[in-house]
């Protein structure tokens, strides 16, 4: 039987993918490192560079009045 699933907070899962995108180091290195899966820490990362790319689209939209094309 499996374990107890764990809960990583916020501010651990920032700073994991902070490690990640800023040394450089596989994926696989960094999750090592941390003592976790390294299929959570490319979970993490893809959510953050979606949420990355949507904020840059709404800033970019947001400077042309709205549309999409200025």
């Amino acid at each position: 039987m499996a374990g107890k699933r764990r809960k990583f907070d916020a501010e651990f899962r920032a700073g994991a993918v902070r490690i990640f995108s800023e040394t450089g180091k596989p994926i696989a290195q960094v999750a090592n490192d941390l003592g976790i899966n390294e299929t959570t820490l490319a979970s993490w990362a893809s959510r953050a560079r979606r949420a990355g790319m949507a904020e840059t689209r709404a800033r970019s939209s947001r400077g042309c009045g709205g549309r999409t094309r200025c």
